[in-house]
């Protein structure tokens, strides 16, 4: 793959994830095994920013960022904890990464010299500690901009219009509704800003010594890229901020190496000067590329809300869901669905009808027959995002309501519900099942063979289960090997094979694509029923 004996792909991610905001580094050699792996954990070890989670979360409960130079000292930290192990900086060929998505970084006028001049004597924080125009940034859990997100759409033609353009309708933690905001109730830091980076460019700022680009996987989750041309689009541009283009910077494919990394590096780590830094992406798409995905394969990650990664061929944008550029091959696609009542409903189910045992669950599932005798049910404890409903809503083979199930119809009602709501949620948006598709899943549900049985014969695919505990941080060492090698069309998939595969968990059952096919439709039919109502505003994610 590459010539090197000692190549190393190096990758970092900013991550914030539901329980622990961290910094983490991994290092990864021509074989592509881990070679070096650690983190430094914002709260923990950085008291001084009295952040809780990494964040600040406002008096409105509606605002939520994070301090800006808290991220450039953990990477201080980080780097520092690396030197004084002994890791060897002057290995790495090239170095990529990930950031939470939709957070936003505001560059001060004149820091573009501070940035390729800092000295290798200062730590970075300190070089850098005058060169923000906002010093909190909004970040992903930020959903203070429902005015903006109005003002989007309308001014653009509609959610749905949005939506075809930028892949997304408004959503409040997007990206240019955050700068819609900032630059309508600050306007003096909006002018002072001569740059605008993603969390994932800002990153890549850093080790570039220069303003790195926005890659395009990472700039379709900002309501603001033409996601067919791969340029931003001007009546978003215009409808959110005045001079917003120039600020931004043009976005560049995902693969694309930006320069070699800043003298900095190399004066204080002993990085070579010949090592390349590789375009940053969003932590989502790096997901994608760490779960090293195909094309016609979905990632299902079945935790307490479940996640569909989806790779898509031809996509069509709803109102429902985010399509984005794919980060792997710039000429595809990548779709991202949320279900709220994942497995929190699951365990409500468990433990009303199985007296709170899997394994009694489990029997339940292996006790009834593939599509439930006609039987379906919709059940959504919180309010639910794909589709907008909530309750619990049961129907019996001749789409008659009803009040109750005996308990193992229950059971499977709710698995084969959730897995139909999947696959019918997908297809509105592009996807189509293939030969060669595989589902890879993962989180706490994906331990139970016969829930995942039910997942393949709902999808007629086999079930694949993964490790993703570093999924965005390994995407990113991927992506740094593959950016070496990708101008000469050696393709992702390529420059993975070498990487453990995934584990074959089930195959569909013999005539299981006969009895789901006519469900499905009854299914996505039955869903108009139960949806609150379909032009309301989207609930932040």
């Amino acid at each position: 793959m590459l010539k090197s004996t000692r190549t190393r792909g190096h990758s970092l991610k900013l991550h914030q994830g539901r329980f622990r905001l961290e910094l983490k580094v991994i290092a990864v050699d021509e074989q592509l095994a881990v070679i070096y792996e650690d983190k430094v954990y914002f709260d923990v070890d950085l008291p001084e920013f009295k952040t809780q989670g990494g964040v600040y979360i406002h008096s409105d409960r509606l605002t939520v960022t994070s301090p800006v130079l808290m991220w450039v000292k953990a990477l201080d930290m980080i780097l520092e904890k690396m030197k004084s192990s002994g890791f060897d900086f002057s290995q790495v060929r090239a170095l990529s990464g990930a950031g939470q998505q939709h957070g936003s970084v505001y560059w001060k006028k004149g820091s573009i010299q501070k940035l390729k001049n800092a000295s290798s004597k200062l730590v970075l924080h300190q070089a850098l500690k005058d060169c923000f125009s906002i010093s909190n940034s909004p970040i992903w859990m930020d959903s203070s901009t429902a005015v903006q997100c109005s003002a989007l759409e309308k001014a653009v033609g509609g959610a749905q219009h949005l939506a075809t353009v930028t892949g997304s309708r408004a959503y409040e933690r997007f990206t240019g509704n955050q700068i819609a905001k900032i630059y309508s109730q600050n306007p003096e830091a909006y002018m002072q800003t001569e740059r605008i980076s993603l969390v994932s460019s800002f990153a890549a700022s850093l080790f570039l010594g220069d303003y790195a680009p926005i890659d395009y996987s990472d700039g379709s989750g900002m309501n603001l890229l033409n996601i067919w041309d791969k340029v931003w689009s001007a009546s978003c541009l215009d409808a959110c901020a005045p001079g917003l283009k120039e600020k931004l910077g043009c976005p560049v494919p995902s693969h694309s190496v930006l320069g070699p990394i800043s003298p900095y590096y190399s004066q204080r780590y002993g990085f070579s000067p010949d090592c390349k830094i590789v375009a940053f992406t969003g932590d989502n798409p790096a997901s994608l590329a760490g779960m090293r995905l195909q094309e016609g394969d979905i990632a299902i990650s079945l935790g307490t809300s479940d996640t569909l990664f989806l790779w898509i061929q031809e996509p069509t944008p709803a109102l429902e869901g985010h399509i984005l550029c794919n980060p792997v091959d710039s000429r595809m696609y990548m779709a991202l669905l949320c279900f709220k009542n994942g497995s929190l409903m699951r365990e409500k189910i468990r433990d009303s009808c199985a007296s709170g045992s899997w394994d009694e669950f489990s029997e339940a599932l292996s006790s009834t027959v593939a599509g439930n005798n006609g039987n379906l049910g919709f059940y959504f404890d919180v309010m639910e995002i794909t589709p907008e409903a909530v309750g619990i809503h049961r129907f019996n083979r001749d789409n008659q309501k009803v009040s109750d199930f005996p308990k193992e119809v229950e059971i499977r009602a709710l698995v084969e519900g959730q897995f139909m709501a999947k696959r019918i949620h997908a297809e509105k948006l592009g996807y189509k099942v293939m030969p060669r598709t595989r589902i890879l899943a993962t989180g706490g549900a994906s331990h139970n063979k016969k829930i995942l049985q039910v997942l393949s014969d709902v999808f007629n695919a086999p079930v694949y289960t993964i490790d993703t505990a570093n999924s965005a941080c390994l995407g990113g060492a991927y992506r740094a090997i593959h950016g070496l090698v990708a101008e000469m069309d050696v393709s992702f998939a390529d420059v993975v094979k070498l990487a453990p595969a995934p584990r074959l968990a089930a195959t569909p059952t013999a005539g299981a694509e006969e009895v789901y096919r006519p469900l499905l439709k009854r299914y996505a039919e039955l869903e108009q029923k139960v949806i609150c109502n379909p032009t309301s505003p989207s609930p932040a994610k």
